[in-house]
């Protein structure tokens, strides 16, 4: 299964022809009547409709749309050819934009997480806001590439989101200013003598295993006995990067990592790679919200199903499912769900979430401040269990 994944780009995060792909298609296709009627629909279109000048790729556009929308699933769907430039941008990180993970939630346009520290992340915007309207266009029934395009702009101009918070019932206009995002995806500390901290915020990067274990590196160096890992507001990224990063804290012998069941219902497992960086005596508490998705639930999920660590914070976004992306002849993609994901022991947490052994919420008057370590109430409960841990050794 390893060798499939990295041959083709495979996300667990925000994502074969089509007929952008072009007529090459045709000759296959067209053997059927029910794509002989859309090739027949098509030229009565562009011989016989009052208005001449009908646009060719509309019209493509168009049918791709709603094929992809009646199979009811928001992860699968057209990714266009900027947007696919700008996922490639991401994988070597840096690229331009407000610094968010957008997706479709209950048929609602949602934040599914803000990187840290971008134009987005210090406006303000949380895991979960609903955006009701870009430059006072609704978003409802809005297609998610429609929406990037709208949100995306040239360095240093603004854009203006609508923005509901479910859990303050607030609706209020959230004016953004575009600029280069580089994300920073790995961050190390120590918290004080014994516990360090790391933070993750995506699994996209290529490298980002190989930045994950030179931190932990640094981090025993200073004499770490044990560790935070915080997966907030982490929406996710590459497959194989979840088995590489989990194989630094989960043995052989305790995988898998994850379980991955095809649409026959064959399943394999993804063992940890025997690279492991921290002992199994090293006590880790894991910080998941909701905005944790994907390829940070596939960690947390291992983590907690091992019992590894204690998780700690609020339910996760809860995507149990895996994408796989074909680049298409017009420069753009599709990412098609061929997967779903169980964890460790089995547990399907799609559309679910996985739950923490100890929940911790934001208090509803620190929701629309911007955010101060002092008053993490779930980094503080993360430290006291570990305190209470390293005082009983």
């Amino acid at each position: 299964m390893l060798k499939r994944i990295q041959k083709t780009v495979i996300l667990s995060a925000l994502m074969a022809g089509s007929f952008a792909a072009g007529l090459s298609l045709q000759p296959v296709l067209a053997e059927t009547p029910t794509f002989t009627s859309f090739i027949q629909i098509f030229d009565k279109i562009k011989l016989e409709y009052v208005e001449k000048n009908v646009d060719e790729q509309k019209l493509v556009d168009g049918a791709i749309k709603g094929m992809l929308a009646v199979l009811n699933d928001p992860y699968t769907r057209y990714i266009s050819k900027s947007e696919y430039q700008q996922m490639a941008e991401e994988r070597e990180g840096s690229f331009s934009g407000i610094g968010i993970q957008i997706g479709t939630r209950e048929d609602k346009l949602t934040v599914i997480a803000p990187i840290e520290d971008t134009p987005a992340w210090k406006a303000g915007l949380l895991a979960g806001d609903i955006i009701q309207a870009i430059e006072g266009k609704s978003t409802k029934d809005m297609d998610v590439n429609d929406a990037v395009d709208l949100i995306r702009g040239r360095d240093g101009t603004p854009v203006m989101l609508t923005i509901f918070r479910p859990e303050t019932k607030e609706v209020k206009d959230v004016k953004i200013v575009r600029g280069k995002i580089e994300n920073q995806i790995v961050k190390a500390k120590m918290l004080n003598a014994k516990v360090g901290y790391l933070r993750l915020t995506t699994f996209m990067q290529d490298d980002a295993p190989n930045k994950m274990r030179d931190a932990l590196k640094d981090l025993k160096k200073k004499g770490m006995s044990a560790l935070v890992l915080d997966l907030r507001s982490n929406p996710g990224g590459l497959l194989p990067n979840a088995v590489d990063i989990g194989s630094l804290f989960i043995e052989r012998k305790q995988g898998p990592i994850v379980r991955i069941v095809d649409r026959d219902g064959r399943e394999e497992v993804l063992n940890p790679n025997g690279r492991t960086e921290l002992t199994q005596q090293m006590p880790m508490v894991v910080l998941i919200d909701g905005g944790s998705a994907s390829a940070s639930e596939i960690l947390a999920g291992a983590l907690k199903d091992t019992q590894r660590a204690t998780i700690v914070g609020t339910r996760s976004f809860g995507k149990g499912l895996v994408q796989t992306v074909h680049s298409l002849e017009d420069g753009g993609a599709l990412a098609i769900t061929t997967n779903k994901y169980l964890t460790t022991k089995g547990t399907d947490i799609n559309k679910k979430g996985i739950e923490p052994d100890v929940e911790v919420k934001i208090p509803k008057e620190l929701l629309s401040k911007p955010y101060d370590e002092g008053s993490d109430v779930q980094l503080k409960k993360a430290l006291e269990i570990l305190n209470t841990r390293l005082a009983k050794k």
